[in-house]
């Protein structure tokens, strides 16, 4: 089990391989389809000094958080793969969801140094490691506001690395 900070690091990034099991803890972010291509849209637009965070190194997990807590949606929905390349090239190292993604999406995640990662849908387990949390963007979206969670040890599988897959 590879234990990660966030911040993440090119560093840590370079010495992932497809199949690795990883503990993520610090902060993490959660969104999906409402907010996840409004992210992209700004970093297209270079309009992110807007928001009270730093894209680079971080973690999102493709997910809303409700009162039953947290748990992956399916990451190939158009408005969250589609999101993915931006994203990434904003800085963004760890995508967190389930299912498949495509190859063009499997070139963009190697093109920016950037990993897929799959963790269980069991929300009750990872709720249980969350901290805190506190939304930070597009707050008129409820539960698909976008947020940012002080977490401990949630647990996923590299599925994408490096122009590699599951």
């Amino acid at each position: 089990m590879k234990k990660i900070q966030t911040p993440i690091s090119d560093d840590v990034i370079n010495d992932l391989k497809v199949g690795d099991k990883v503990s993520l803890s610090g902060l993490m972010y959660c969104g999906r389809d409402a907010v996840l291509p409004k992210l992209a849209k700004s970093i297209e637009n270079d309009d992110t000094d807007k928001y009270p965070f730093d894209f680079e190194g971080m973690a999102i997990m493709h997910t809303a958080f409700s009162v039953a807590g947290i748990a992956p949606t399916t990451s190939n929905k158009a408005e969250i793969e589609s999101s993915i390349p931006t994203l990434s090239q904003g800085g963004v190292k760890f995508h967190i969801g389930k299912g498949s993604l495509s190859d063009e999406t499997k070139d963009s995640l190697d093109k920016y140094n950037s990993v897929f990662i799959v963790t269980p849908p069991v929300a009750a387990l990872l709720t249980n490691n969350v901290i805190s949390k506190k939304c930070v963007a597009y707050e008129e979206e409820g539960m698909e506001a976008f947020f940012e969670l002080e977490v401990k040890d949630i647990p996923g599988i590299v599925a994408i690395a490096h122009g590699e897959s599951l």
